[in-house]
């Protein structure tokens, strides 16, 4: 009996010295972080199939990313293994935060303290921090003018796989902001860590000088599962990052500049098609690029046609190519003429200059084109070219009674053309009664008296919040009214109409001080910030109340 009792206490002291032995083991790499940094914290247990539960983590702390190594020894011919889990923390204020007891299978940690100081320098992470996942936002000029194309570019760095996401940028006071593009993908190795980045552009436009402050980037999204969200009940997580907002010194427009303004980096043009060989009366084309750095299509002026003495012009509707270079807008536009010489000789088609402001230097320019000098030959095929004067058509006799072909007719006495009219005439109103009899009665047509009086034509509206910011900085009021009331479905026929049309009150004022502005002498730079301000959203039209049917007649009618 008593070794029957001595061996059972042998079997107790050796199971709880496996058990001492097998206590698992957290620990902090650094016990101290700014709040915005991470930390990692590694936790030891020499269970294989034993994984944390980090549950208590999510109250203080996001996880930011994980990863785990595995270790086999040979100590005094026993094999003993032992697994390390390394989890990114990312305090989520500031003070002393307690990490809890954390049980990995049928162990506990002991609880840990982390120190996370209020630190305003670092409020964001970055690249610096060798943060799991930072925003960056990039700015082609950090001094632009007023009514510059400024290019903003903000890339979301991320060395976890993730799920899906949202990456926005909030537009600031006092600047138009447009997205641009799609969202490109590329990879980045910074501090000896390989990230993936997601890249977004945006077109910047100040509108008034002085100070202007971009808000930080906004990404909001879910990283892919791993380990550590099975243990959390789920196949992903969470994931919230803001960057750090950027300030704009907006430069104020320079007096004495050329109109219109146009503040950009560079400015090229060039002949894309130029006619090497001219023929009288003989359509020959003409192409003309001109390519801008840092500017949009709704900021280039009207390329007209070229005026050519001795010759007809028609242009074609200009084509653009709006695209980024380096993060910094771009503009290609592209026009075709058609050039008709009207008689032979000497021909000289003058090159056309457009002028603008060098941000980069401070001054004007003017960027301009050769003229060209060409010859004009005799059409194809022998057939003489037009004279340039109007052909005498005169008619002139010969000695034996005929008539010669230069622009003669064929003798017919004057006293003969009133009957040939008036039986021609005849004629044709018998061709007609007789088609209309045929045909029957024409169906009558009912229209639907819009809310403003106004019948309504199957139209739509031709112009576009761009069209009128371009007119609104570079054409006069008068063209500024047209394009609101071209805004319309379907376009008003005059600013009373527009007016009677518009649900906003702001909107409507604004249309009437335009009107002062135009004809009774008002202020026109008020005006053209007072519409702008007004329509920058777009116009809000009053609802079309719909007519009311006519009930059909009963099936039945009552006798």
């Amino acid at each position: 009996m008593k070794r029957v009792f001595a061996t059972t206490v042998l079997l107790l002291l050796a199971l709880f010295s496996n058990t001492a032995l097998a206590a698992a083991r957290a620990w902090l790499e650094q016990p101290q972080v700014a709040l915005g940094e991470s930390v990692t914290l590694n936790v030891e247990t020499d269970e294989v199939s034993a994984v944390p539960d980090l549950t208590p983590l999510m109250a203080d702390f996001a996880l930011e990313g994980q990863s785990n190594s595995r270790s086999v020894r040979l100590i005094n011919g026993r094999m003993t293994s032992r697994t390390v889990y390394a989890v990114i923390l990312a305090p989520k204020r500031a003070g002393e935060l307690r990490i809890p007891s954390l049980r990995v299978g049928g162990q506990q940690t002991a609880p840990l303290t982390l120190s996370v100081g209020a630190n305003a320098t670092t409020t964001t992470p970055s690249a610096n921090s060798n943060a799991m996942a930072f925003l960056e936002t990039e700015i082609d000029d950090a001094n632009p003018y007023v009514q510059q194309s400024v290019g903003v570019t903000v890339r979301l760095y991320y060395a976890v796989p993730l799920v899906s996401g949202q990456l926005d940028l909030d537009p600031p006071e006092g600047a138009l902001l447009q997205r641009v593009g799609e969202i490109t993908q590329s990879t980045r190795e910074i501090n000896g860590r390989r990230y993936s980045t997601a890249e977004r552009r945006f077109l910047l436009v100040p509108e008034r000088s002085g100070p202007l402050t971009i808000p930080g980037p906004r990404f909001e999204g879910r990283g892919a599962g791993s380990w550590m969200d099975d243990l959390l009940g789920g196949n992903s997580r969470e994931m919230r990052i803001n960057g750090a907002p950027r300030t704009l010194q907006v430069r104020a427009q320079p007096a004495a500049v050329p109109q219109p303004w146009l503040p950009l980096r560079d400015l090229r043009m060039r002949y894309v098609a130029a006619p090497q060989s001219l023929h009288a009366g003989e359509a020959a084309t003409l192409a003309i690029e001109v390519t801008a750095l840092g500017a949009t299509q709704a900021q280039m002026p009207e390329m007209p046609a070229p005026s050519v003495p001795g010759a007809q012009v028609f242009a074609e509707p200009p084509q653009y190519d709006e695209t980024f270079v380096a993060g910094t807008p771009q503009v290609k536009l592209t026009r075709r003429y058609s050039v008709v010489p009207s008689k032979t000789g000497a021909l000289v088609i003058p090159g056309i200059s457009m002028a603008w402001w060098d941000v980069r230097a401070g001054t004007a320019k003017t960027a301009s084109l050769p003229d060209l000098d060409l010859q004009v030959g005799a059409s194809a095929g022998g057939i003489p070219a037009p004279a340039a004067a109007v052909p005498d058509t005169s008619v002139a006799a010969s000695e034996d009674g005929a008539f010669t072909a230069e622009g003669a007719q064929r003798n017919i006495p004057s006293q003969v053309w009133p009957w040939l009219a008036a039986g021609f005439g005849l004629l044709w109103l018998i061709t007609l009664i007789w088609a209309l009899r045929k045909r029957g009665p024409l169906p009558r047509l009912r229209t639907a008296p819009s809310s403003t009086g106004e019948t309504t034509p199957a139209s739509a509206s031709t112009r576009t919040l761009s069209d009128l910011k371009r007119v609104l900085d570079t054409g006069d009021l008068a063209e500024a009214g047209e394009v609101l009331c071209a805004m319309a479905s379907p376009p008003a026929k005059d600013l009373d109409a527009l007016i009677a049309r518009l649900e906003n009150p702001k909107q409507r004022d604004a249309v009437e001080q335009l009107r002062r502005a135009c004809w009774a002498g008002g202020d026109i730079p008020a005006a053209r910030a007072a519409v702008w301000q007004a329509f920058r959203q777009g116009p809000a039209w009053k609802a079309t109340a719909k007519p009311s049917q006519e009930p059909l007649p009963p099936l039945y009618p009552r006798t």
